[in-house]
C-alpha cells in the first residue's frame, strides 16, 4: 500500500525520517554501509568524536538502525537490515551523483505503483490542452 493511501504508514515514516535527519547519524549509517565497524573505527572515518558518537549510536539503537556484536571489550556496530541500507544508499545517490548508486536509487523507486483510485462521479477533472 502506497504512503498516500494510509496516513498511519506516512506519520510512521515522517517519525522515522526524522531520525535520519541528522548529519551525525547519517555519517554513522553511512560509515556502516561499508560493514561492521567498531566505535573506534567510526570515530577515525566520521570524524565526529567520542562524546557526540556514543550518544548518537544510542540514538540509532534505539530507533533499530543499528545492530551491536560484543566481542571482549569491542562492540561492533551494524546496519540493522536491507531496509536502513536501502535507504541511506538512495539518500546517497540522490545527494551523491555516483553513477552505480544513481542506478540503485532507479532500482529502487522502479516498482510499479498502484493505480490511482477512480474519481467519484462529478468529482473535477483538469486536462492540458496543447497547442501546434
Amino acid at each position: 500500500m502506497a504512503l498516500y493511501q494510509d496516513r498511519a504508514r506516512a506519520d510512521a515514516a515522517v517519525e522515522m525520517l526524522k531520525v535520519y535527519a541528522q548529519p551525525q547519524r547519517l555519517m554513522i549509517l553511512s560509515c556502516l554501509l561499508e560493514g561492521e565497524r567498531t566505535v573506534s573505527e567510526i570515530d577515525a572515518a566520521a570524524s565526529i568524536g567520542q562524546p557526540a558518537l556514543s550518544q548518537q549510536l544510542a540514538g540509532l539503537r534505539r530507533n533499530n538502525l543499528v545492530r551491536t556484536r560484543r566481542q571482549g571489550t569491542q562492540i561492533f556496530y551494524t546496519l540493522a537490515d536491507e531496509r536502513v541500507e536501502l535507504c541511506v544508499r538512495c539518500m546517497e545517490a540522490m545527494l551523491g551523483g555516483q553513477e552505480a548508486q544513481q542506478e540503485l536509487l532507479r532500482r529502487a523507486i522502479d516498482p510499479p505503483r498502484p493505480a490511482l483510485p477512480s474519481r467519484p462521479a462529478g468529482a473535477a477533472s483538469f486536462a492540458r490542452v496543447l497547442s501546434k
